[in-house]
């Protein structure tokens, strides 16, 4: 495995800086937001696909600081119910395929996107419940009119431009956000539909991610390293589903933390070793969006953190056994 960083949490500083930080703090790798809600700050489709000049000079920023693409981000909703919204988000994924293709990268990183209820909607709606049984008809509509044939044409797309790999972040909010709605939907679709697995989103909904790892196999593409601290008191007050803004900390049933500051290293260590017992051999990418300290701090935590924990070499024979 090896240590990268969504560069996202660097977006204030040019590319060369932001990678020269990356490299100087020990990464490896480095997955780079190209359109959709990370932003374009680093790599710009529309400006680098046609440029060829500054497209070199992108590929030279990798190289002359050693680092490796683990995936391009585009997260986005491309089945939004709004034809606008939806054909801007379709258009940045595709543009990120070619992006790929013109890297020599084989996955992007996404959502799986979010219809409306209905034909004629006009913003999303993530169903949560199987009752009332209109809900049940939403999401038959969801799946079969929108989701399923929408992700059987880009996968297709996709592949014929050498991206296998689509990553689908399980995000509350979007229709694949556990481990049964990722494997219905690369099921219904393509084994080119996999995980880009972020244990934050599993642990305050009540997941393990020991067990999703398990579960999910070689269908984990990619991997974020993020936490989550649960705040018990507010737990048994509300529940989970906290629609209060991530800022106030003090009466949110979780909040996004600094991988160590949700869970501590036993914690990880299983995490870790759970995705080497099933193969993974790709980024722990670390993703910033801890309120509660800088994108400096953070990130400098995480990787002082993380290094002395990620399982570098190959595991050897067993002589023991």
């Amino acid at each position: 495995m090896k240590l990268g960083v969504l560069s996202v949490v660097l977006q204030d500083l040019p590319f060369e800086k932001a990678a020269g930080l990356l490299a100087g703090q020990g990464a490896d790798m480095i997955e780079i937001g190209c359109g959709g809600y990370p932003g374009r700050a680093h790599c710009d489709p529309e400006i680098l696909l046609k440029d060829k000049a500054k497209l070199r000079e992108f590929r030279k920023i990798l190289t002359d600081n050693g680092l490796a693409i683990s995936a391009l981000s585009c997260h986005a909703n491309p089945v939004h119910p709004n034809a606008a919204r939806a054909a801007r988000d379709d258009a940045d994924l595709r543009r990120a395929v070619l992006m790929a293709e013109a890297l020599g990268v084989d996955r992007i990183n996404t959502f799986s996107g979010c219809p409306g209820g209905a034909k004629g909607d006009s913003q999303p709606n993530w169903v949560t419940c199987a009752w009332p049984p209109e809900y049940l008809d939403v999401l038959d509509y969801q799946w079969n009119e929108v989701l399923i044939p929408y992700w059987t044409e880009f996968t297709a797309y996709a592949a014929e431009h050498g991206v296998d790999k689509i990553g689908f972040e399980l995000h509350p909010g979007f229709c694949v956000y556990n481990t049964a709605t990722m494997l219905r939907i690369r099921a219904a679709v393509s084994d080119h539909l996999g995980a880009n697995l972020d244990p934050s989103h599993l642990i305050w909904q009540g997941m393990d991610p020991v067990r999703v790892i398990r579960e999910l196999g070689s269908a984990i593409f990619h991997f974020h390293a993020k936490d989550t601290a649960l705040d018990r008191d507010n737990i048994r007050l509300n529940g989970v589903l906290d629609t209060g803004h991530y800022s106030d900390f003090a009466h949110r049933s979780w909040s996004f933390r600094t991988v160590g500051y949700g869970n501590g290293e036993a914690y990880w260590r299983g995490i870790l070793s759970a995705l080497r017992m099933v193969g993974y051999d790709h980024a722990i990418s670390i993703e910033h969006e801890d309120g509660l300290m800088s994108g400096a701090e953070g990130l400098k935590k995480a990787i002082a953190f993380l290094k002395p924990l990620i399982i570098q070499e190959p595991a050897g024979p067993m002589y023991w056994a």
